[in-house]
Parts: C-alpha cells; sequence; structure tokens
C-alpha cells in the first residue's frame, strides 16, 4: 500500500514538474509568435519581468547568461545570440544610422547594447580605450569580426574621465565613419553602458522629425558649470588612476568670439554638420581651445551648433532632444531615486527602476551593469525586441526571436 502511495506522489510531483518545464520553455513575447529558440544559455521568463514591474509574483532571475561569442563560427553566433539580420522596413533601411560606441569595460553590458541597436543597413564605429584590459579588447575585437558594417576606430586613446581624451575618442570615431560608403544620415554616440529604450524604426521617426537639425540639448552655462571653461584644467595619469583637476589658472577668451554654452556629451548629428566639425577652422579653433578644459564634450557640440549657418544648426534650441534618460543623485525629486546605486552621481538601474525607464520618451538610457542587475537589462532587451519585430514590414526569421 505504502509503494502505490509513494508511486503515485512521485508520478503527480514530475508531471506537475514536466508542465512548469514545458511552460517556461515555450512562452512567448505577448502578442508575438512562439518562440522558436531559447536565448542564449537561459534567461529571464516574462513571470520574472513581471515581478520586476510588480506586476504580479514570481521567481527572479538571477544570473547573465554566457554569450556563445568564441564557441561558435560568426555565423553560428548571429543565429544563437538572435541578431536581426535584414531590415525590417523601407523606411530604415532608407534612413540608415551611424553609431560612435566609446567602451572601456564590462564586454557583456556592451555586447547587449550591440546587439540591441545593430541593424544590417547602419555602420558602427567602436572605440575601445587604449588602457583597456587586453582581454576586453580581444573581445570586441571578435565581435566586430563577425559584421562587415561594424569597425574599430583606426585611433585610440586612453580615456580620461571628463578628459578632452574623451572628446577625442568620439571624434576619431566620426572621421572614420566620415570615410564610410554606408550613406548614414544621423551619427549618435554612445557609452557601452547605455541601453536604447526606443527601436531603430522609432528611432529613425524621431531623428526624421527634426528635419536634418542636429540634436544638442544645451544652455548658456549655470553657475556651477563656468569653472569649466574659465580656467584650466590638465589630465592627471598615475597608478592611483586617472583624473582631471582645476589648477585655477585663467584660459583665453574663446575663440572666434564664440559664445561658449554648456549641454550634454550624448548628441545625434548630421553628416554635414560632422563634415563641418572636421574642416571648418571655428570648429578646429575650439577643439584647440577646448584641450584644458574640463569635460569638453559637455561644451563643444553645444557650442558649434549655435552658430547660425552651420549645416542643421540650433542657435536657441535649449534642451530641446530626448536622447538620454538619466537619473542623477541631485535630481531625486524629479525621478523618485534610484533602485541600484549611484556611480559618479549617475544612477545604475535596478529593477525598480524598470517601469520608469519603460515610461521615458527618450532614445537611449544610462547606466546599465548587466552583471550587478541582469533582469534589468533582459527585460528592456525583451520589450525592446517584442516592439521591434511587431513593427516589421518584411518576414520575420524564427532565430530573431528570443
Amino acid at each position: 500500500m505504502n509503494f502505490w502511495k509513494h508511486y503515485f506522489f512521485a508520478v503527480t510531483v514530475l508531471s506537475v514538474l514536466i508542465v512548469v518545464i514545458v511552460y517556461h520553455g515555450h512562452v512567448g513575447l505577448p502578442g508575438a509568435a512562439p518562440r522558436p529558440n531559447a536565448s542564449w544559455d537561459g534567461g529571464p521568463s516574462l513571470d520574472a519581468c513581471a515581478w520586476a514591474l510588480g506586476e504580479k509574483r514570481a521567481f527572479a532571475w538571477g544570473r547573465a547568461p554566457r554569450s556563445p561569442l568564441g564557441r561558435v563560427p560568426c555565423r553560428d553566433y548571429l543565429l544563437r545570440a538572435h541578431y536581426i539580420t535584414s531590415p525590417l522596413s523601407r523606411e530604415e533601411a532608407a534612413f540608415p544610422l551611424a553609431y560612435v560606441m566609446v567602451v572601456h569595460k564590462d564586454f557583456d553590458t556592451f555586447e547587449r547594447l550591440f546587439r540591441a541597436v545593430y541593424m544590417p543597413h547602419n555602420v558602427y564605429c567602436v572605440h575601445a580605450d587604449a588602457k583597456a584590459a587586453p582581454e576586453f579588447r580581444s573581445a570586441v575585437r571578435l565581435l566586430l569580426g563577425c559584421f562587415p558594417n561594424a569597425f574599430l576606430a583606426s585611433r585610440t586613446e586612453p580615456v580620461v574621465y571628463a578628459g578632452f581624451s574623451r572628446l577625442q575618442a568620439d571624434l576619431h570615431c566620426m572621421r572614420d565613419l566620415v570615410a564610410s560608403e554606408v550613406p548614414w544620415k544621423y551619427v549618435i554616440n554612445t557609452c557601452g553602458q547605455d541601453f536604447p529604450l526606443k527601436t531603430n524604426r522609432e528611432i529613425v521617426q524621431y531623428l526624421k522629425g527634426f528635419k536634418g537639425k542636429n540634436i544638442t540639448p544645451g544652455v548658456l552655462p549655470p553657475a556651477h558649470a563656468v569653472g569649466r571653461t574659465k580656467y584650466v584644467h590638465r589630465e592627471y595619469r598615475g597608478r592611483g588612476g586617472s583624473y582631471v583637476k582645476n589648477t585655477n589658472v585663467l584660459k583665453t577668451s574663446p575663440p572666434h568670439h564664440l559664445t561658449i554654452y554648456f549641454g550634454t556629451a550624448y548628441v545625434a548629428l548630421t553628416r554635414e554638420f560632422v563634415n563641418f566639425v572636421l574642416e571648418d577652422q571655428r570648429a578646429i579653433d575650439l577643439l584647440q581651445w577646448s584641450k584644458d578644459t574640463y569635460s569638453p564634450d559637455e561644451h563643444f557640440w553645444v557650442t558649434l551648433n549655435r552658430i547660425p549657418g552651420v549645416p542643421g544648426s540650433m542657435p536657441n534650441a535649449s534642451w530641446t532632444g530626448n536622447l538620454r534618460a538619466v537619473k542623477w543623485i541631485d535630481m531625486e525629486d524629479k525621478h523618485g531615486g534610484c533602485h541600484g546605486h549611484y556611480v559618479h552621481g549617475i544612477c545604475i538601474y535596478g529593477n525598480g527602476d524598470l517601469k520608469w525607464l519603460m515610461n521615458s520618451p527618450s532614445l537611449f538610457a544610462n547606466k546599465f551593469e548587466l552583471h550587478t542587475y541582469p533582469l534589468t537589462v533582459e527585460c528592456l532587451e525583451l520589450r525592446l525586441r517584442e516592439r521591434t519585430l511587431n513593427q516589421s514590414e518584411t518576414a520575420i526569421q524564427p532565430s530573431w526571436y528570443f
């Protein structure tokens, strides 16, 4: 009698386990066809993402899946990593984008960013920090070797936070991109801890709405930023790290009587404006003048884009343009606080930030760490791919589903 009781109990438990495994192995994206492939070496179920969003209780997934990069040939990697390999609409194919991606660590987070923004008709230049770990640089090189429209910058810098070298890194890639045969319309600069909040098609439609204008959000310098260009600053590199220090020596006036503005380092620029930046004497002289300022990428783009008559200029733009969602530590009254942790006063997003991110009008958000908060990145990635495929006007390949 005890034998049969134990037998039926075991069969019942096994049946329940099979149902659970089958359910979680075949759950698809809402409103999309069932996914035929598993994501890399595993990933969160939509139940886990719903839990993170506070929609219902479920088990949270706690580990970042490992990339197949390097373990399989490129062709298999593209399939197993679910890269989109064809344009999804005529509108997107007719409006290619260029990306500058400045990276220095955390390859797995960068790989997710790259996959999220990758489209075969766009073009991508990656600047891998000259002082980054050799293993990191090798991984980046291996990744880009799988794509004909992605490459490493021809020149690299040992980037110092808030230093001139950060601006140089962007410019090195832009020089390479203007030489590209891809007829890109806008270039967007990113860092390795960014992640898109909008699909490629949504980004294209947003940029087309500016009708050839550059997006460089900024204003006249507020009080806390005046000293950045008023005094000479120096980059210092040593065993203890790299940093920029104010020497309290007054700088000369800006060249060509330019009015210096203050704004975001992350911009969206037309190809014509990039050519102007690289060739016009006013831009060249401003670049030279900016070498000993603090965080020159926060005044360089916005200052040049305020010059009347410059290609795509917006002299009276103010903070126009929703390019980046950032939670600053001194603005918690506006964004409701960081559910991850702060680095340099910027929130590294945690699971509790997902609703805020998904409701943001911005094209991108900064910053993410895949291995610290894997569910945050994975859930954004799932929702983004769902919208991307739902917007497609072409036949969807089975490997494009997560």
